[in-house]
């Protein structure tokens, strides 16, 4: 099962704060997850996939396109979400996972399609993030076969983790997925990325200088 993790967009994207009051980080939030929804409906093989989420913005967009809804409440972070949910999945007896976040706006079905051809048959997968400090993805064969922390510095820690399992852990480089937005210099990137994505859409829209992204010190 995909599992996306979903915290309260109302709240979402504080280190933007320099750059983007909190509507506006909301509106970029939401578009980004729109993103990576329709990016895993558009997967014409894929498996069943979930939001993890009470954020109403992501339970709506999780109905439109048949994803299913684990509700998250006590909304504690992407980390107490995903060990809810893993406990969840395996209760059911699904024994594979994929958690990818929800602010990776560039990602394509076709990467989703590579992790799945890529991943062992017992084991795991990660894709880090472009700056190699963060995963952004993890499949895990068992679906609870190690415990996930999510994090700035997350990478090497899953990594050693996967590692210790004594199973195959694959590392795969998907640049779609490796950009993750969380600071004014990744809004830069997503700007100058090649790609039509709703979140590059709206960032194009607000014409928000080049200078004032990489430093966020500069006037719009």
């Amino acid at each position: 099962m995909i599992l996306i993790p979903v915290k309260n967009l109302s709240r979402a994207k504080q280190r933007l704060a320099s750059v983007l009051d909190q509507a506006a980080r909301t509106e970029l939030a939401q578009a980004m997850l729109h993103d990576v929804v329709a990016a895993v409906a558009a997967w014409s093989g894929r498996t069943a996939a979930a939001l993890v989420t009470s954020d109403p913005f992501a339970v709506a967009l999780a109905r439109k396109y048949d994803l299913e809804i684990i509700p998250d409440p006590a909304n504690p972070g992407e980390t107490g979400a995903i060990e809810m949910a893993t406990r969840l999945c395996v209760e059911r007896g699904i024994d594979r996972t994929l958690v990818i976040p929800a602010d990776i706006p560039l990602i394509e079905a076709s990467e989703l399609e590579e992790i799945f051809a890529h991943a062992p048959d017992a084991g795991s997968l990660l894709v880090p993030a472009a700056d190699g400090r963060g995963t952004n993805a993890a499949f895990r064969r068992p679906a609870d076969l190690f415990p996930l922390r999510f994090g700035n510095d997350s990478f090497k820690p899953h990594l050693a983790a996967a590692q210790a399992t004594g199973k195959p852990c694959r590392v795969l480089q998907l640049p779609g997925i490796a950009l993750d937005v969380d600071n004014p210099a990744d809004l830069q990137e997503l700007l100058t990325a090649d790609g039509e994505t709703r979140a590059q859409g709206l960032i194009r829209r607000w014409k928000l200088g080049h200078v004032f992204l990489a430093t966020g010190t500069e006037d719009l």
